[in-house]
């Protein structure tokens, strides 16, 4: 387990499809996952025995609060290229409705990630594709650990009878502080 003051990362176990499955089926958050659709165990089941395959690309972890052992959120590096270096940054906080905040757990578990990604497996960039209407993560990213955006996805996204743009930010290695 990668360990902070408040916040561990484990793997995941299939122990835990359940609780995601329930989270990622919040409509509040799914609007803001590429899967929008209504997830079910099994469907669950088929990522997890996915992620098992293909482990050297994709780093899933649980978010566990230390003081009381519970999960309270999902995070990950995924489709790793090791040729440039670089890694998808998935991340959400399911406990209590959270999704992202600016709470010291929060902030701790996106930082024990980034620098287990850029520490640990030496990814040069670590990037992820965000919907303009999810402002709460985009001003996150951005204000807390400088993510820059790298382009815009022009009506990558249909959500509630309009299409929407999408945006790719990235953090870099040399600015990760």
């Amino acid at each position: 387990m990668i360990v902070g003051k408040y916040i561990g990362l484990r793997a995941l176990e299939r122990e835990d499809l359940s609780t995601l499955r329930d989270w990622r089926n919040k409509i509040k958050f799914r609007k803001n996952f590429r899967e929008v659709r209504e997830l079910s165990l099994a469907d669950q089941e088929s990522w997890f025995e996915s992620l098992q395959k293909t482990k050297h690309i994709n780093y899933m972890f649980v978010v566990i609060d230390l003081e009381t052992n519970t999960p309270i959120g999902a995070a990950g590096l995924l489709y790793i290229n090791w040729i440039i270096r670089s890694a998808d940054f998935s991340f959400y906080i399911g406990g209590d409705d959270i999704y992202i905040d600016e709470s010291p757990k929060c902030k701790e578990a996106v930082h024990l990630l980034l620098n287990y990604g850029f520490g640990n497996l030496n990814l040069n960039k670590i990037w992820m594709e965000l919907y303009e209407f999810d402002s709460k993560k985009i001003s996150f990213f951005t204000k807390n650990y400088k993510f820059l955006k790298d382009g815009v996805l022009r009506d990558n996204c249909f959500e509630n009878g309009e299409f929407h743009n999408s945006y790719i930010i990235s953090l870099l290695r040399r600015d990760f502080r």
